[in-house]
This record gives structure tokens, sequence and C-alpha cells, in this order.
């Protein structure tokens, strides 16, 4: 009797239950929900076409130079590298002597505590130390951003889809411009708001970070590559996929190498089925 009731309080529960799911896909069936401004006028990022793409890809170091050249003078004032050390650069090409002239006269120092008076302080940076945070705290960078804040960009390219291409399209040449006519024709409350950007591969289309490479010839390039803004876009993008995924050479050779022992493997287990078995007759 129990087992009874119970089953009908189920099936009436289960029949209410696709009740309200029909009523639900039925009215958006019908009534299908007005499209957005973002979901009209948002851009698939461009494909940046590195030289880390692919399962054989390898990172070009001078590229990877160059971005940290981009970094360090144009987006280092606000975004901090925080899961990076200074050490970290020998596998960028630079010696260690290089290294640690990077650290010492990096602008931002480490904070520290003063052995004598207790008081807080900072002291140079060493290559065992991590890339020092612009800001001391949130508040602080929410307070010199216009309460935006500006995201660590170490895993940058892994915390955003496509995130290598997502970087390359953000900054690059073509992102921050004008609103369309028609987006404010066919959404007039979608203007951009006064202190953000519009940019359309951003995922609402206003950014509050202002355009960070403004013009070509912002870095002046140690190796002499023509600085373009598409290629400073392209060379930040690249470092940052570094910092995102330094051990990516190791981690192809290490895929390429296991599928070569797997064919291999397969070849052997094949001759020795076929010698095992050549006598039998089916």
């Amino acid at each position: 009797m129990v087992r009874g009731i119970a089953f009908l309080v189920g099936a009436a529960f289960t029949f209410v239950l696709a009740i309200a799911l029909w009523g639900s896909v039925s009215g958006l069936i019908s009534e299908p929900p007005a499209p957005t401004a973002e979901e009209e006028f948002h851009l698939h990022p461009k494909e940046a076409h590195l030289a880390s793409d692919g399962i054989f890809g390898r990172f070009d170091r001078r590229q990877l130079q160059r971005g940290f050249q981009v970094y360090k003078e144009v987006c280092a004032a606000c975004h901090s590298l925080r899961l990076v050390a200074f050490r970290d650069l020998a596998d960028l090409g630079y010696n260690e002597a290089e290294v640690k002239a990077i650290a010492n006269q990096w602008a931002i120092e480490q904070p520290s505590i003063n052995p004598e008076t207790g008081e807080a302080t900072t002291r140079k940076n060493v290559p065992a130390d991590r890339f020092p945070s612009p800001f001391a705290n949130e508040v602080a960078a929410r307070a010199a951003n216009n309460n935006a804040l500006p995201p660590d960009l170490s895993l940058i390219t892994k915390a955003r889809h496509e995130g290598t291409d997502y970087v390359y399209s953000l900054v690059g040449p073509d992102a921050y411009r004008n609103q369309p006519a028609e987006l404010l024709r066919k959404f007039p409350d979608a203007k951009t708001p006064s202190g953000l950007h519009y940019n359309p591969y951003f995922a609402n289309l206003n950014i509050a970070m202002p355009p960070p490479i403004t013009q070509d010839g912002q870095v002046q390039y140690a190796d002499g590559t023509l600085a373009t803004r598409d290629q400073m876009a392209k060379d930040v993008a690249a470092f940052l996929t570094w910092t995102a995924e330094p051990k990516l050479e190791s981690r192809h050779a290490a895929g390429i190498g296991a599928f070569l022992f797997i064919l291999v493997f397969c070849f052997l287990a094949w001759g020795a089925y076929q010698n095992v078995w050549r006598d039998v007759k089916h």
C-alpha cells in the first residue's frame, strides 16, 4: 500500500515537471528572447598564427623576448604577473647576468619589512622573486582604474576561451573603435558608458581598459623588428601564452613520443599475432 502511494506521488510529481518543462520550451519556441547587442556585435577573435600553434608548435624565443618587452613597457604598469619569477626569463633566452639586471632594474620593487624598525618598506628584486604587483592591494588597484580591477596576466590565455587569439584581438589595431551606427540604431540603450571603451572582442563590448597599444613604434624592439601595432599585439600574445604554459614544448614532445611508442607497439603486437597464429588454419 505504501509503495503504491509513493509510486503515485512520484508519477504526479513527474507529470507536473513535464508540464512545466513543456510550458517553458513551447514559450521559448513561440516567443524567443530578443537578441542582445552582445550577441549581434561581439566578434570572434582573429587567429594570431603563432609558431607555438599546433601539436608540433615551438616557441619563437625572439618573439617571446619582444612580447616581454611589450609587457614591461606597456602592460606592467597595471597588470601583475604574480605566477612568474624573474629567473623564469632564462627560458626566453636571457643569460644569468641579463636576468639579474632585469630584476634589479624593474620599476616596481618587492614589498618588505625593515628589520630594524619593523616598518613596511621595499627592496630591489632578485631573480628568485616573482614579478611584483603594481598595486599594494585590490582597493588601490580599483582606485587607480575607475573601480575596475586589472586582471593578473599569468594565466590569461588559459582563463579565456581561445586565449591567445583573444589577447591578440583584444589589443590589436582594430580592437578599439567607435560604436557602429547600426548598434546604436538597434540598441539605443547600449551606448558605451562614460569611462569605458567600445571593443567588439570583449564579452560585453565595453571595456574599462584604455587602448594599451596606440601607435606604431610605441616600443623600440631591441632586435630591430618593426614595431607595428599588429606586431606588438601578436608578440605580447605569444609572451602571455608562454607565461600560461611554459612547458608547452615539453608537453608536445611527450605527446609525439607517446604516439610514436603506441604506433610501434601496435606494429609489434600485430607481428607477434601473425607469428603465433601463422600455422593455424582458420
